[in-house]
Parts: C-alpha cells; sequence; structure tokens
C-alpha cells in the first residue's frame, strides 16, 4: 500500500482508529487515547506550544496548521494520537510496515495493522504492544513492564 492507495476495507466490528477524546481544531481533529501513551512525548517536543501537558485541555489544537499537527501527530509510536482532516482521507499507514523491538519495553509497529483485540479486530497505523505480559490494556502495552522490572535482554537498535 502506498499514500495514495485507500485505505483497506473496514473490518465488522473494527473501530476507526481514531478513538479516545477528541479536541477540535481549524481543519482538524484530534484523538488522544490515553490508556496507550506511553509519554514518549515526540507531541511536546514536536509541537510544545499546542501539546502542553501541564494545562487542560492539554491538547489545544487550534494552536497550529493542521498539516503541522498531522505531521506530529504521526511520530507518536503508541498510536495514542490520531486525527482526522476535515473533508480529508483518514491518515495513512507507511508503507512497509516496520516492527521495532524496545529494550525492555514494548513492540512498535507502524503500517497498515490489524490488530486482534478481546473486543475484536481492530485496523490501526501505529501501536505500541505489550511483550511483558502484564498489561491490563492487553494486546497494548501500558507501561506496566516498568513497574514489575521486566527485562527483554537486548540492546535497543539505533535509531536511523
Amino acid at each position: 500500500m502506498t499514500a495514495s492507495d485507500p485505505p483497506g476495507p473496514v473490518l465488522p466490528g473494527s473501530a476507526d482508529p481514531a478513538q479516545g477524546k477528541a479536541y477540535t481544531g481549524q481543519g482538524i481533529t484530534v484523538y488522544y487515547d490515553a490508556r496507550r501513551c506511553l509519554h514518549v512525548a515526540s507531541c511536546v517536543r514536536g509541537l510544545p506550544g499546542v501539546f502542553r501537558p501541564q494545562e487542560r485541555p492539554w491538547i489545544q489544537a487550534g494552536g497550529a496548521p493542521a498539516a503541522d499537527l498531522a505531521a506530529v501527530i504521526r511520530t507518536c509510536p503508541t498510536g495514542a494520537l490520531h486525527y482526522v482532516l476535515d473533508g480529508g482521507a483518514p491518515e495513512m499507514p507507511q508503507d512497509p510496515t516496520t516492527i521495532t523491538p524496545t529494550a525492555d519495553g514494548p513492540l512498535l509497529i507502524a503500517g497498515n495493522l490489524v490488530i486482534n483485540t478481546p473486543g475484536g479486530p481492530r485496523r490501526d497505523v501505529r501501536a505500541a504492544l505489550c511483550r511483558c505480559g502484564h498489561s491490563s490494556n492487553k494486546p497494548y502495552c501500558d507501561g506496566t513492564h516498568g513497574r514489575v522490572g521486566w527485562t527483554s535482554g537486548e540492546a535497543t537498535p539505533p535509531t536511523p
């Protein structure tokens, strides 16, 4: 699949990746699913005037152009943030799909995903999946690996 291809079919029982609390800005709606957030903070570093964790609401979706917001949201490795552009196509998955294990943490997956969840299959474009077995939000990582002291026994691959 390329960025110009339409998204795949919606699976019966699957949910749109854009789930969570909605924050509306000019030409864009940002969705935040707190249960999937691991506080990587790529959003805060990317647009600190929009993503303000010390304020409420913490996402000021009107604080940047829609294209800039979308670009920063795509850097969220967990899929806690998604967006829908007004009148535009949904967020497109990257191609090829990548799977990156993190040292002592989750598998980071990005691409054209179908994730089997307790609620049925879910289409997504980015996710952090549990490897320790202790998450209360399986198959997604909830950070429990750090609290229970789980280690993967591997080094983090270098970031390109």
